[in-house]
């Protein structure tokens, strides 16, 4: 009876970790350039959904931190497919995060909606962040995915 106790919440286990570890997963993350100490470090990139779908929001969340207040600046984030470079855009880091963003961590998140049309596949983004004298104080790469099929037909 034991046994069969302990194979079932084995199960139950195993059967959570199996639903839980797509929403869980980490998104690698590199410094474009390994050698620089940039002054906002990095600490993880979410997706959600992740793999993102066409036509419906996505949402990138990053934890970063900082031993020094930044009162405003610019993110720019470059899109490349396929290693081609498809888009460039810029935000106001004031509109992705609390400003003044105070030292310590913080949150930088911006949501979009991918066209429909939006071919699926593998998408590689590179986003600078630079405060208000133009100074970079980070810059970080990073993969994602569009699938095939968003989860809501097309209309």
């Amino acid at each position: 009876m034991e046994m069969i106790h302990c194979k079932a919440i084995a199960s139950i286990f195993l059967l959570s970790i199996t639903l839980i570890l797509p929403f869980a997963q980490a998104t690698d993350v590199k410094y474009c350039n390994g050698k620089t100490d940039y002054d906002v470090k990095v600490k993880a990139v979410e997706i959600s959904p992740n793999p993102v779908a066409r036509g419906q929001p996505a949402t990138f969340s990053i934890s970063a931190t900082t031993d020094e207040a930044i009162s405003g600046g610019k993110l720019v984030i470059d899109v490349a497919y396929f290693g081609w470079h498809i888009h460039s855009e810029t935000h106001d880091l004031c509109e992705e995060t609390s400003c003044p963003v105070s030292d310590g961590d913080f949150l930088v998140s911006h949501s979009q909606v991918l066209p429909g049309f939006t071919p699926p596949g593998s998408y590689s983004l590179k986003m600078k962040m630079y405060d208000g004298k133009n100074h970079e104080l980070t810059c970080i790469g990073f993969d994602f995915s569009i699938g095939l099929a968003s989860p809501v037909a097309d209309s």
